[in-house]
Order: structure tokens, then sequence, then C-alpha cells
């Protein structure tokens, strides 16, 4: 999964739609493109990326068993898997009464470019 800030992977989306031209299965291009670095944030938090390991490592059957895991209120964790949800990092699966959260990637990347003109500092962008 490559987490990306403003600019997605064009070129990887073109292949993609290419190779479907030609009657070929491409490759999955995983790829979340987030336009407020705040959402860049709430992905690479450390309690965010221990539920997301969780996840991966241990396949949970239910939020409570997530938040058993990793040793947090079944709220606290409900609410940061639904932040997930809305971020589009996980889906849940309905297993009987209990909501099971499921990811379909092993891996992150994260792009972030450092050369953005609105993060410079307001002196350097007024040419102080």
């Amino acid at each position: 999964m490559y987490i990306r800030y403003r600019e997605g992977d064009e070129e990887g989306l073109l292949d993609a739609l290419e190779a479907v031209d030609r009657g070929e299965t491409p490759d999955p291009h995983l790829e979340c493109v987030y336009h407020d670095i705040e959402d860049v944030h709430r992905v690479t938090r450390p309690k965010t990326l221990e539920l997301l390991q969780v996840l991966v490592a241990d396949q949970p059957e239910s939020i409570r068993e997530t938040a058993r895991l990793v040793d947090r209120d079944v709220r606290q964790v409900h609410r940061n898997l639904k932040e997930l949800e809305a971020l589009g990092l996980i889906d849940f699966e309905q297993a009987g009464r209990s909501k099971r959260p499921t990811v379909w990637y092993d891996r992150i990347e994260v792009d972030l470019p450092l050369n953005r003109p609105e993060w410079q500092p307001a002196r350097d962008r007024a040419g102080v």
C-alpha cells in the first residue's frame, strides 16, 4: 500500500489501464492519496501503526479481540478503526454479531515530498 501526499502515481495507474486495454490482468495498484497532511499524520501515528501491525499479524476476529491484543479500551480502538476505515486503510467484515477489521496489504510505503512551496516558512515564501 502506498500512502502519498497530494500527488498520486499516475504512471502506475496508466500502466494498469493499458494492461486492461490489452486484455491482461494488471498487478494490483494499491494507493491512497491524501490531500490533507493531517490524514498522513493519522496513518503514521504509533497507535495507528500498532493497530495495523496487529491486523496483519494476528488477523483478529473482532474489534474486541483487536483491543485485547493492543491492551487498549474497546471504545478507543473502535474509534481508531473507524478512522482507518474512513481513510480507506481497512474494511470491516460482518462475522456473526461482531465486526472483523481486515486489511489486504502487509506493507505501507509513505511518499512525502519535502519541496512543497506551501510547506516553506512564511518568511521564505515572502522572499525575506
